[in-house]
C-alpha cells in the first residue's frame, strides 16, 4: 500500500481508505453478520489500509472498534462524523460532547483522529462554524479530537458551494467531497485552494459510475450530448468510459476510477466501501497502479469539462 500525508494534519495515511458507510455499510445493509463485517475491516487493515472512515449515523463504529481491538492505536487513523442536522433542525451545541463520547465508546478508543461536521449544506455552514466548531475545539483541548473536518452534501450541492465558502476560513483541517471520473468539478473549484491552504482531502463516490452498466453510461452520454454538455466527437458509441480499458491503460473501470482519483492533484485519500473483504483487497491492489495514460486523462477532461454534477 502507498501512503501520503493528509494535508497539514501531518497524518501518514493510506491512499485508499475504507469507507464504512455507503450502500453496503460493511455489509450491514446486504445481509452480512457482525463477524463478517468485522472481517472486512481486518482484511482491509491487513492489506495496508490504515484510514478508516465512519460516522455516528452509519451504525458501523462498533464494528471498527471490534476490528481494531488489540492493535497499536497509532497504526490506525480513525475518521468519524457528527450529524449536524436532522430533518432541518440543527444540533444544539451541548449535543456535540455527548455525541463524541458515544463515538469514542463505540470505537473503543480515547481519541478521534479526524472528527467531521457531517453532510453540511450551504445554508447550515455559518451555524456549524460559529456554534458547533467551538465545542469541537474544547474537545481538541481535552485530547479527544485531533483534527476537524467537514463533509459536503454532494448530491445537493453539486458545485461545492459550501466547501468553497469553507476555504475562506482556517478552522478546517480536512474536507470530504464527491469526485470521480465523470464528476470532476472539484479539480477546478476546490483542490487548488485546498492545496494552497494545506487542507487534507478525502474523496467519496469514487466508483459511482465505474460500477454502473455500460448501457447506463451510454445513455448518460446521449443525454449530455443532447444538452450540449459533451462533445460527441470525444464520446464512445456505447460507453463513454470504455476507452479507459486497454493494454497499457486500466484492466477494468473500477481500476481506472481508483487510479484516476489516486493521481488527481489535491486528492489525499480515496474512500471505497464494501461488504466483501475480497473487494477491499482487490481495490488495494488496483489503486497501486501507475497514473492513467496522459492521452486517456486528456480525453476524460475533454469529455466532462462542461459537467458540474451527475448523480
Amino acid at each position: 500500500m502507498q501512503y501520503t500525508i493528509l494535508g497539514r494534519t501531518g497524518l501518514k495515511v493510506s491512499v485508499l481508505g475504507l469507507g464504512c458507510g455507503g450502500p453496503s455499510r460493511l455489509g450491514r445493509k446486504t445481509g452480512r453478520n457482525e463477524e463478517e463485517s468485522v472481517a472486512v475491516v481486518r482484511r482491509a487493515i491487513d492489506a495496508g489500509i490504515n484510514f478508516l472512515d465512519t460516522a455516528e449515523s452509519y451504525g458501523t463504529e462498533g464494528f471498527i472498534g471490534k476490528a481494531i481491538a488489540g492493535l497499536p492505536r497509532e497504526r490506525i487513523v480513525l475518521s468519524t462524523k457528527k450529524t449536524v442536522s436532522r430533518k432541518g433542525v440543527m444540533a444544539p451545541p451541548e449535543e456535540v460532547p455527548a455525541s463524541v463520547e458515544a463515538c469514542l465508546s463505540r470505537l473503543g478508543t480515547d481519541y478521534i483522529d479526524v472528527l467531521h461536521m457531517h453532510n453540511v449544506r450551504p445554508g447550515e455552514y455559518e451555524y456549524v462554524r460559529d456554534v458547533l466548531v467551538p465545542q469541537v475545539r474544547k474537545l481538541q483541548q481535552a485530547g479527544k479530537v485531533r483534527f476537524i473536518g467537514i463533509t459536503e452534501d454532494f448530491d445537493g450541492d453539486s458545485s461545492h458551494t459550501m466547501l468553497r465558502r469553507a476555504l475562506g476560513d482556517d478552522c478546517w483541517d480536512v474536507f470530504l467531497l464527491g469526485y470521480n471520473l465523470v464528476n470532476q468539478s472539484a479539480a477546478r473549484t476546490v483542490f487548488p485552494d485546498a492545496i494552497r491552504k494545506g487542507v487534507g482531502t478525502l474523496v467519496m463516490y469514487a466508483l459511482r459510475w465505474a460500477r454502473r452498466t455500460a448501457e447506463a453510461r451510454g445513455e448518460l452520454a446521449r443525454q449530455l450530448i443532447a444538452q450540449s454538455r459533451m462533445d460527441p466527437s470525444a464520446a464512445g458509441q456505447d460507453d463513454p468510459l470504455g476507452f479507459l480499458v486497454h493494454p497499457g491503460g486500466a484492466s477494468c473501470l473500477v481500476e481506472a476510477a481508483l487510479r484516476f482519483c489516486r493521481y488527481s492533484p489535491g486528492v489525499n485519500v480515496t474512500l471505497s466501501g464494501t461488504g466483501d473483504a475480497s473487494h477491499a483487497e482487490a481495490n488495494a491492489r488496483m489503486i497501486e497502479g501507475p497514473p492513467l495514460p496522459a492521452e486517456d486523462m486528456a480525453r476524460l477532461e475533454r469529455l466532462f469539462e462542461k459537467v458540474d454534477h451527475i448523480p
